[in-house]
């Protein structure tokens, strides 16, 4: 993973710092993909975003993805040119951003891409995520073409989930790094 850096992408609020994204950040040396607006995200403007932080640097990524973060990489994934610089996407938690109950500031992220992601995933999921049933995580996560790692009852695999840094978590990225390139 030397010659790979490893971007954050935290979901809707940022991530506290009692997160494994916050802790991974001091842990590791993982950079955290800053947004302008963290409370009403604009998924075009986290899209751009996106590009120019991969753009700034020539090597490989491995995005670290959390809640709307997820939703971010798929979106991404389906419109940029970039998505060779990408090895790899842990994709943690991810939001039913459709469902009723969603804020109003996550009902402009829809609809939900489908399509499978021009890279290795993994998608992480939680069997009591209060922001996606898990039945629906598993749709998303297949129709994104990952494979898929159940963690339990871990709630929505923040800083809540009592995970600290996360080592299992970093593991699955390490597995993503070690993938050989086709």
């Amino acid at each position: 993973m030397d010659s790979m850096r490893v971007l954050l992408l935290p979901g809707w609020l940022d991530s506290d710092p009692p997160h494994w994204q916050s802790r991974w950040e001091r842990l590791h040396g993982a950079e955290r993909v800053q947004q302008d607006d963290w409370w009403w995200p604009r998924r075009g403007d986290w899209m751009a975003r996106l590009d120019e932080v991969l753009l700034a640097d020539a090597r490989p990524a491995l995005l670290a993805a959390h809640s709307l973060g997820c939703q971010l990489v798929a979106a991404w994934a389906t419109h940029s040119r970039h998505v060779d610089r990408v090895r790899g996407a842990l994709l943690v938690a991810l939001p039913d951003i459709v469902r009723e109950d969603m804020p109003p500031q996550l009902q402009a992220w829809g609809p939900i891409p489908n399509r499978p992601l021009p890279f290795p995933a993994i998608a992480v999921l939680s069997e009591d995520d209060p922001y996606c049933a898990q039945e629906r995580g598993e749709r998303m996560a297949s129709d994104w073409g990952c494979t898929i790692e159940h963690i339990g009852p871990r709630g929505h695999i923040n800083g809540d989930s009592g995970l600290g840094d996360w080592p299992e978590g970093w593991r699955l990225l390490q597995r993503l790094a070690a993938r050989p390139l086709a």
